[in-house]
């Protein structure tokens, strides 16, 4: 009876152990940013600063639209950095729409370390530079797009702005059900980091367009399906044999390009 009561014990603590490092690393997981980023922007954009409501100082690649075309705002998946940015973007660049690249706190040399509300700040700091006198775009004229957990940010920033559309690529419902699926031990009230697209979708005025990999092991289609409820009037493209790279495909590009060609 005493050594089953200690081997309890032993596990109870170990169990307690192992969900405090969870709970306190899981960031690092989360938000795994790239060693190398680009020092300098490629040909046509260029390097501006944003600064956050909590002080911060972050460098974006901006590019303007051309006379009559809509601006992206676009928000990177957590692996990802600017180069990345411009390649899942490459399709409404060629078209002549303007892009804001939005690099996170942590990332790509910037101060700071990523978080939710981090990521939420850092979004607010790109809108109230391109409302400014940096680019003086009027926010009925910028596309939301988020790639992954870019989806987080991208949702936020579509439900407090009257922006023209929000499009979200390989996007999350909310990130404990991607942890969930992941890694089936982890208690969803262990995830800090909530992202809880779903829940915001029917609060956006702005059109939703939703796009999906049907081969996405990291972010199941099952995202893509509980945003489709939570938002019936979206439009919805599910492409076939296509994983959580979708967004720097061919077609995703074709898509992306269609949809924003689209807008009025």
């Amino acid at each position: 009876m005493k050594l089953a009561l200690n081997l309890l014990l032993a596990l109870a603590v170990f169990a307690l152990v192992a969900a405090t490092l969870l709970y306190t690393q899981q960031r690092r997981l989360i938000f795994p940013a790239p060693a190398d980023y680009p020092q300098a922007p490629p040909p046509g954009f260029r390097l501006v600063h944003t600064q956050t409501d909590d002080g911060l100082r972050l460098s974006a690649f901006y590019r303007p639209a051309l006379p009559g075309k809509k601006t992206l705002l676009f928000f990177h998946g957590n692996g990802d950095n600017m180069l990345g940015a411009i390649e899942a973007t490459r399709g409404p660049a060629a078209a002549g729409h303007g892009l804001m690249l939005v690099e996170y706190r942590g990332y790509g040399g910037n101060p700071g370390s990523p978080g939710e509300a981090d990521l939420y700040r850092d979004g607010a700091a790109a809108m109230r530079w391109l409302a400014g006198a940096g680019a003086g775009v009027d926010s009925r004229g910028i596309v939301v797009v988020g790639n992954s957990v870019g989806s987080g940010p991208a949702t936020e920033m579509a439900l407090r702005h009257d922006v023209a559309a929000l499009m979200l690529v390989s996007g999350f419902s909310d990130l404990p059900s991607v942890v969930k699926s992941r890694v089936p031990l982890v208690p969803r009230w262990l995830v800090r980091d909530r992202f809880d697209n779903a829940a915001k979708l029917a609060r956006v005025k702005a059109p939703v367009y939703l796009m999906h990999g049907d081969a996405d092991t990291l972010v199941t289609p099952a995202n893509l399906d509980r945003l489709a409820r939570a938002r019936p009037d979206a439009t919805v493209a599910r492409v076939a044999g296509v994983g959580h790279e979708l967004a720097y495909t061919a077609p995703a590009q074709a898509i992306l390009t269609k949809w924003v060609g689209g807008l009025r």
